[in-house]
Order: structure tokens, then C-alpha cells, then sequence
């Protein structure tokens, strides 16, 4: 089945909506698609430093426009969304995950602790492993997401990471988002 990518100017009209509702548990979650249907598509992200090892579910846009989340029950896997690049491949390949769950654990619940440097492992459907090194991290309010920097067209083979972070408003919920910007190892 091909695979259908939004334009550059596409991402730019739907993703403001995407990450601003953020990781509510339950919020903004349609089904998960499953696991890699490609070979080149991600099935595992692993970061050593903070024992992060998980399988990788695919994730869409909502009906709603939001980019779906992990469901709750599964706090400890993270999801790569379809709508962005494929790891390895130009442009920026985003994983999200939660970092709070209902049962107290959850797959990003230290990624605040990476640092730049820190390696970022991708396995591949086929079981390439891809190696992306850490550039950054940038903790932001939701109602301020940078979109473009995290969504938008770039030449390099990037890798963005994002959670919630931060306090919680009157809801619950996590006001801000981790970003962690990653460039593939070459």
C-alpha cells in the first residue's frame, strides 16, 4: 500500500493542532495503527543511557487533527508518526511517547536527563539500526509549539523526540512539551 506524505504546507496548516492538546492520557488517542509495514519503517528506539528500549507503534493524525498518541495502556511505547519522515531518510522523523502513565511508568519518563551527545538507536523493520546523535532539547508551552522547526522541511536526517513536561494545569494535564532534536550519525 503506498504511502501518502503531506506537503510541507500541508504540515504547516495541521500540525499547530497536533501536539498543543499533548499527552493527556487518553486525549487526542485514535486506535494505533500497528507495527512496521515496511521494512525501511522504524519498529524500535532505543536509548541506552536512560534504559529506553521499546517497540514502536505507527501513528497517524486523529480524526480530530491531532497527531494520535500511544494509547494509555500502553505508556511504555513510544509511537513514530507517519505523517513526517521515515528515520533515516531527509527530512524530520518524529517519535513521541508518554512520559507519565496510569500505572506510574512511562517510556519517556526521563528523557528530560538526555544531554547533547546522547545516542538515539532506530531499528528498522529489517533490522538495520540507525545511530542519531543528540543536538539539542528545548522544553516549550504547548500554546507555543514550534511547529515548523520540529515538523518542518529540513535537509538533514533528523530525529525529533517528544513528551509532556512541566506542571500540570487545572485539568491534570502537562502544559509544556520536551523536544529533543537528533541528527542520524554518519
Amino acid at each position: 500500500m503506498p504511502r501518502t506524505r503531506l506537503s510541507p504546507l500541508a504540515l504547516l496548516l495541521v500540525l499547530p493542532a497536533l501536539l498543543v492538546a499533548g499527552c493527556a492520557l487518553g486525549s487526542g488517542t485514535d486506535k494505533a495503527i500497528g507495527g512496521p509495514a515496511r521494512d525501511e519503517e522504524p519498529a524500535r528506539v532505543s536509548i541506552p543511557s536512560i534504559g529506553v528500549d521499546s517497540p514502536l507503534i505507527r501513528l497517524g493524525p486523529g480524526k480530530d487533527g491531532k497527531a494520535q498518541l500511544p494509547p494509555p495502556e500502553k505508556g511504555m511505547t513510544a509511537g513514530w508518526y507517519t505523517g513526517g519522515a521515515v528515520p533515516g531518510d531527509t527530512g524530520a522523523a518524529v517519535i513521541i511517547g508518554h512520559d507519565a502513565a496510569r500505572t506510574g511508568k512511562a517510556v519517556f519518563r526521563d528523557l528530560k536527563k538526555v544531554r547533547e551527545g546522547t545516542v538515539v538507536d532506530v531499528r528498522r523493520g529489517d533490522g538495520r539500526v540507525l545511530h542519531f546523535t543528540v543536538t539539542g532539547t528545548e522544553t516549550v508551552r504547548k500554546d507555543a509549539f514550534p511547529t515548523r522547526k520540529v515538523y518542518g522541511g529540513t535537509i538533514e536526517k533528523a530525529l525529533r523526540l517528544v513528551t509532556c513536561a512541566g506542571d500540570q494545569d487545572a485539568g491534570g494535564h502537562p502544559v509544556d512539551n520536551l523536544i529533543v532534536y537528533a541528527s542520524l550519525q554518519s
